[in-house]
Formats: C-alpha cells, sequence, structure tokens
C-alpha cells in the first residue's frame, strides 16, 4: 500500500476503511442503526465511563460516519474527526467547544452571512462575545486579546468576500498567546491545508465541495492534535477543569492518556456537545458524502481551472465594474493566495456589475443553465445576488465588513464545459443592461 499523502488518493483510501468485515463490500455500507449490542455488562459500563471506545448510539457515533471521519482526517492531515449534522452545526461546536457564558473569541470579519448571524446574534445571547477583527492586517486579532480570549475563526476562502486569510500569521500570534486558530475550509479543500500553516482545527461544510452534488447536508471539525490544551490552563478552562458530567474527567490530560494521541477538542466535541445537543450526520448522508469524497480531488481541479478562465473573460467585458476573486485584490492579498492555495485559485468568482442591483437582478433572471440557488460547491454553476438572500440578515455595516455590495453576484463555477459557461454569462450580461428583462426559456 502506498504512504497514501497525495488527495486523490487520500479521497479513496483514506482511514482504516478497506472492506466491510463481515461481506468483503468494498463501498462503505449504510449502517443504519441506532443501537448497539454490548458484549456484557463491563463491556457497557466501560464504554460510558470512556475507559473503551466503541459504539454506543449513533447520535454519538457510527460505523459508516467513522470511515468518513477518518477519510476527512486523512485529507485535512489532522488525527481525528468529528462529522455533525451540517456545516451551521461545525461552526457552532467548534466555538462551544472551548467557549462559555462570559468568554469572548476574535473572529476575521470576512465570514459567511451565516456563520455571521450565528456569532453576533445566537452566541451572543448564550453569553459569548464575538470580537471582529480584519484580516487585511493579522495584528488586529492580537489588539483584541483579553484574559478571557479562547480562540481565533477564520475562513480560508471567505464567502463572498473571496481574500485568502493570513492562516500562519494569525496562527503565529495564537501561539503566543496559547490561542488556537479555528479555520472554516469549506471552500478551499485539497487546494488548501490550514493544518500545515498552523491551524488548530479545521471545520467543512461537506455540505459543499466535498459532498460536491448538492445531495446531503452535513459537516465536519477536524482536530489537528498539534494545540496544546494544557500549556496554560487559565487560557483554556474548558480542558482544564473537571467536567461534572463525567465524574470529573479533565478533557486535556485524560484524553491523551485514553487514547495515545493529543486529540481532546474532537473528543470533547463528541461525547460532549454530540451527546448534549443530538447534532448528528445521518449514516445515510455520511454515504453520500463519501461518494462526493472520492471525486473532490478531480473536481477542484476543473472548479479551479473553469473559474480562472471565467475571470479573464469578466475582466474583459463591458457590463462588468469589477471582479471580485482570490487574485484579484490589493497585491498583499492577492499574495496570501500564491502562498495558501495549491492547485487553484479558488472556484467562486464575484462581480459587480456597472448597471447596480436592477442589472444585477436582470442579470440573475437572464442566466439560462446556472442555477439560482442558495448553495455552494454543486457541481452545476450556481449564481445568487448575496445582499437580498444569503446576507440579507445583515446590516449595512455588516454587509460592507463582508465584501458584499447590493450589486455583487456570487458565481459558483460548476464542471461544464468552459465555452457553455461563458456562452450563458455573456448573454446574461449582454441583456442586464437593456431596459426591459423579456421572458427567457
Amino acid at each position: 500500500m502506498t504512504k497514501k499523502n497525495h488527495p486523490e488518493t487520500i479521497a479513496l483510501h483514506g482511514g482504516d476503511y478497506r472492506s466491510d468485515p463481515t461481506t468483503k463490500a468494498v463501498a462503505v455500507p449504510i449502517y443504519r442503526t441506532t443501537s448497539y449490542e454490548f458484549d456484557n455488562t463491563e463491556h457497557a459500563a466501560k464504554l460510558f465511563a470512556l475507559k473503551e471506545f466503541g459504539n454506543i448510539y449513533t447520535r454519538i457515533m457510527n460505523p459508516t460516519n467513522d470511515a468518513l471521519e477518518k477519510r476527512i482526517s486523512a485529507l485535512e492531515s489532522g488525527l481525528a474527526c468529528v462529522t455533525v449534522s451540517s456545516g451551521q452545526t461545525a461552526s457552532s461546536f467548534a466555538v462551544l467547544n472551548v467557549a462559555q457564558a462570559g468568554d469572548n473569541i476574535v473572529s476575521s470579519t470576512d465570514l459567511y452571512g451565516g456563520t455571521v448571524s450565528l456569532f453576533t446574534h445566537t452566541l451572543s445571547k448564550l453569553g459569548i462575545e464575538i470580537r471582529y477583527a480584519d484580516p487585511s492586517d493579522p495584528k488586529n486579532f492580537e489588539k483584541q486579546i483579553d484574559d478571557k480570549t479562547r480562540a481565533f475563526y477564520g475562513e480560508t476562502l471567505p464567502n463572498p468576500y473571496l481574500r485568502v486569510f493570513p492562516i500562519q500569521e494569525v496562527s503565529n500570534i495564537g501561539r503566543k498567546y496559547n490561542i488556537p486558530l479555528i479555520m472554516d475550509n469549506t471552500a478551499a479543500p485539497v487546494i488548501c491545508k490550514p493544518i500545515e500553516h498552523g491551524a488548530s482545527v479545521v471545520i467543512h461544510s461537506l455540505t459543499k465541495y466535498i459532498g460536491g452534488h448538492g445531495t446531503a447536508i452535513a459537516g465536519s471539525i477536524v482536530d489537528s492534535g498539534n494545540f496544546d490544551w494544557t500549556a496554560d490552563p487559565k487560557r483554556q478552562p474548558l480542558f482544564n477543569e473537571p467536567d461534572a458530567s463525567y465524574n470529573g474527567v479533565i478533557w486535556g490530560k485524560a484524553v491523551p492518556e485514553m487514547t495515545g494521541a493529543n486529540v481532546p477538542f474532537a473528543v470533547r466535541a463528541r461525547v460532549c456537545l454530540l451527546r448534549d445537543f443530538g447534532s448528528a450526520c445521518s449514516p445515510d448522508n455520511a454515504f453520500s458524502i463519501i461518494q462526493g469524497l472520492e471525486t473532490v480531488a478531480l473536481r477542484m481541479k476543473q472548479h479551479c481551472n473553469n473559474a480562472q478562465e471565467v475571470v479573464n473573460f469578466l475582466k474583459k467585458h463591458s457590463e462588468v465594474k469589477k471582479v471580485i476573486y482570490s487574485t484579484e485584490h490589493e497585491k498583499f492579498i492577492a499574495d496570501r493566495a500564491k502562498k495558501y492555495l495549491n492547485g487553484g485559485n479558488g472556484p467562486m468568482v464575484g462581480i459587480e456589475l456597472k448597471g447596480g442591483i436592477d442589472a444585477g437582478k436582470k442579470f440573475i433572471e437572464s442566466l439560462r443553465m446556472f442555477y439560482h440557488v442558495a448553495n455552494i460547491g454543486d457541481a452545476r454553476s450556481l449564481a445568487i445576488h448575496p445582499a437580498s438572500t444569503t446576507h440579507s440578515q445583515l446590516n449595512d455595516r455588516e454587509l460592507e465588513a463582508s465584501g458584499v455590495t447590493q450589486s455583487y453576484v456570487r458565481l459558483c463555477i460548476g464542471l461544464e464545459h468552459i465555452d457553455d459557461i461563458i456562452e450563458d454569462l455573456d448573454q446574461a450580461l449582454n441583456k442586464s443592461s437593456k431596459g426591459t428583462l423579456k421572458a427567457v426559456s
């Protein structure tokens, strides 16, 4: 067997699943069960006391999910992974796993609109403060730190700003204060490996590029194993103070002793948050995500190649005021794409049209092949107007911070032939400048 260190190979062979031990089935079976039989009362007691790891209840773990988790962990160069019901759950759990009422995290301003709403409105009601830092200067994160700061948070290729996050620079700042960096790598699987640049935790909405076909919703949390949760007990109390829900266990110390691996973040997320909130990924969805995962490395190449061709076309089009792409920012921001992205500059493109919001609406409604949907990461090409949809809950200040203007249109470039993609964009752009929108078949 090879070392399996190439993403194309990891996507097919990562983890320890080779075939089903009973049937020898090569495809990962869907274990559609709620419960698992214990060998005896001693076996059951050891599982519940975490003296032995194994299947207890599908809300917490499942063999289908386990195969997916090990493969995602390998893809991201992590040590352990927990799958959950959605990307939003992954974002929520990543914060709740380190912060409690009275604590704060410092987050990038460049975020998906749903994450901004989660952070600003929902988590604040739980007593967790979210402080925002503009990632154009990594030092902005350091300025926000106090003795209650528990984590930094960023998106590798933030949707819709598309400014690549300074992973190593912010991670280095965090290490000085024993603050982990949590990275949302949803929009850049394969082409970016945040853990290799210092991130401690990587999350995904598996619904997007890893699933790849718009058929299943799921999320994941990967523990890098590279962060010392016990180095500063006051900085990370949830990993250094006794947990009454497990008879006083101290996660930062107990997990490495129990597992031989430095993965207390993943274990606590599973046995506390998944146990209590129940936001489990169904084994059926895990199976669908595995099917997408097997081809994600190949698809990302084509997504990125097509996106670059679209950027080249749009930059010359008379109706386009501005093109937003990872390499189309100020030089020091564009240079981050060269540093952190490998094998493509990203699958998403943003545009602002000369005709403003009315032109944007006409453009969306004139597209024939592109789908008008809220998802990203589909094999198909997609388009949406964020200010009136995905980011509509944000106020003007939040919209500006996230890079959304009223005329901004987000394009997720799919796997269709590039000539067909450009033809559809061209005809829609030409119609966007006309005064009357005619019905399009």
